[in-house]
């Protein structure tokens, strides 16, 4: 079984998450289900059935993040020496050819993609296309809305 990676920083925020679920969300949901069956017929209890969907969602995210940390190679994205080559960890700043509207993006494990913070998922199209390229180097991106170049203006490697 392949080993996704993950940055030591995303590995982080997900041991945190996952921290989380078990000490405050999972007390919290057996709370409520006391509570609510406490309310009496079990069978038309919405309280009841809601907080053990919830529970349901929580333990379900649970496991999932057990699993993938368990699975996971960290990489501490500092410790690549790189240099201006673009691999896995990589904060590339591009260009768009035609607008010149700069972007910044970090090339990260599937599981910590979070594209609104500015990490792409290293299997996203604009990973594959910019991976092995160079700072200067103009990357060829198929979209939906169509082929895109950007110039990767610049690649650093920070933890």
């Amino acid at each position: 079984m392949n080993r996704a990676p993950i940055t030591a920083k995303g590995a982080q925020r997900l041991r945190a998450e996952l921290e989380e679920l078990k000490s405050v969300k999972r007390p919290a949901i057996i709370e409520a289900i006391a509570e609510a069956r406490a309310h009496g017929d079990l069978k038309e209890n919405a309280e009841y059935h809601a907080a053990r969907e919830q529970q349901g969602f929580i333990e379900g995210r649970i496991k999932h993040l057990e699993a993938e940390l368990s699975h996971a190679q960290v990489i501490d994205v500092a410790q690549l020496a790189a240099g201006d080559k673009v691999v896995f960890g990589a904060t590339v700043v591009l260009a768009d050819a035609e607008s010149g509207e700069e972007r910044t993006y970090q090339i990260v494990g599937d599981l910590e993609a979070d594209i609104k913070q500015g990490l792409i998922a290293i299997s996203s199209p604009v990973a594959r296309a910019l991976i092995g390229k160079h700072e200067g180097d103009v990357a060829t991106i198929e979209a939906p809305g169509g082929t895109r170049e950007y110039e990767i203006v610049s690649v650093e490697y920070k933890g």
